[in-house]
């Protein structure tokens, strides 16, 4: 189970900024060697044009902290977590409650892994162990059709290779939720939510090498399963499509203002 850690206070600074909620730590020896979700997370977000000129903070979700005020958000990432979402930690449901605002108030909001199930939760989507068990390592994840005129999928090929690592998932989308990405094993890949709020259940975020070390890290319980991890651990690759979606959405969430609940960011076809 994660151990709650000090926020950061919220920074005097009243200029929008993208905002990583961190909801949980990747293993020790991941973080040794690459750092943390927010540190990929950040280096994604800056990879487009201007990106080194982003303003990106940090808040620990476990930690309870003060949430930033509207017009100090041009849009939000969630991070993955080991926790579940199921087990319904009350930081995690405070968490749920803020952003069911930042949908309401039309923030850009993008959920990866736990982040993704946890917005489908929070709109009323239901969340629960997958039935045929961990999908793990490089997949092929298909666009379904919204996708093709969605902002941040909408320049995405129709099948393209993304990281996965995930027990539970989302079984059921919110109401009103659009579908935008699923494969064999996992029917809600993507999903909207109202005009700027996106959930991702692959992971963005994950370099190859990162994944390759996770497929190392799970060996033993994968061995114990019949799974062939060598076969496994080869075919981890580039997935440069899934990765330029964290430079799109920053693209679109410093387009969509100063997160003022315009919704200008649904209007946005980057790319």
């Amino acid at each position: 189970m994660s151990h709650p850690v000090e926020a950061s206070p919220v920074p005097a600074s009243t200029a929008p900024a993208l905002w990583i909620i961190k909801t949980g730590a990747a293993p020790a020896p991941l973080r040794a060697a690459h750092g943390d979700f927010e540190d990929w997370i950040a280096q994604g977000l800056r990879a487009g044009p201007g990106g080194s000129a982003l303003q990106i903070r940090t808040l620990d979700a476990r930690a309870l902290p003060e949430w930033p005020a509207q017009d100090e958000i041009a849009g939000v990432v969630v991070t993955g977590s080991p926790a579940m979402v199921t087990d319904r930690e009350a930081w995690s449901e405070r968490t749920a409650q803020w952003l069911v605002r930042l949908v309401q108030g039309a923030t850009p909001l993008l959920g990866i892994c736990y982040g993704h199930q946890l917005l489908a939760h929070a709109l009323g989507g239901e969340v629960a162990h997958h039935p045929a068990g961990l999908e793990i390592g490089s997949v092929a994840v298909q666009c379904l059709p919204a996708a093709a005129g969605d902002p941040l999928l909408g320049g995405l090929p129709r099948e393209f290779a993304a990281h996965t690592v995930h027990e539970q998932s989302v079984r059921r989308l919110p109401a009103g939720a659009v579908p935008l990405a699923a494969n064999a094993h996992e029917a809600h890949h993507a999903f909207r939510a109202g005009p700027c709020a996106w959930g991702v259940q692959f992971h963005p975020e994950f370099s190859q090498t990162v994944m390759q070390d996770y497929v190392r890290l799970f060996a033993p319980s994968l061995h114990r399963g019949g799974v062939d991890v060598q076969a496994l651990h080869a075919a981890v690759a580039a997935t440069p499509a899934a990765n330029g979606l964290l430079a799109r959405f920053a693209s679109l969430a410093q387009g969509s203002g100063s997160g003022s609940g315009s919704g200008s960011a649904s209007q946005s076809q980057a790319g």
